[in-house]
């Protein structure tokens, strides 16, 4: 299971990305295993300012549908629109092309808060 070092995690099992004030989210390899594969990507939060924990969007598999907590505060900037034409791209590169949002974290230092790989590795093996 791949659980890049440079990310920061949440129990929910999702992943950011810090690129200079610039957050990246998408969930992990492991939460994209556990869910199978998936149809569709829904993100209606753009443009929004969410706080942490809150739903900013669901995915979709054959059987059910999840929802996807904002790892930290922030304005929704972007989603990745390569989903709306190829969800399973999540699937095959959850950390790099399967990306599902950027954010704008209203307080970077919050990033801090989340787990390391570490952290994650223990919430996963629990």
């Amino acid at each position: 299971m791949n659980i890049p070092q440079e990310l920061k995690y949440t129990s929910e099992h999702e992943w950011v990305r810090l690129e200079g004030d610039i957050a990246y989210v998408g969930i992990t390899d492991y939460a994209q295993e556990q869910l199978g594969d998936i149809v569709f990507v829904d993100i209606p939060s753009v443009g929004e300012t969410l706080d942490a924990n809150e739903v900013f969007g669901t995915i979709e598999v054959v059987k059910t549908v999840s929802d996807l907590f904002l790892p930290v505060a922030g304005e929704v900037l972007e989603q990745n629109e390569a989903l709306e034409e190829n969800p399973e791209l999540v699937n095959k590169d959850p950390y790099g092309k399967g990306w599902l949002i950027k954010i704008k974290p209203a307080n970077v230092e919050d990033l801090n808060d989340l787990l390391d790989a570490a952290g994650y590795k223990e919430v996963i093996n629990a």
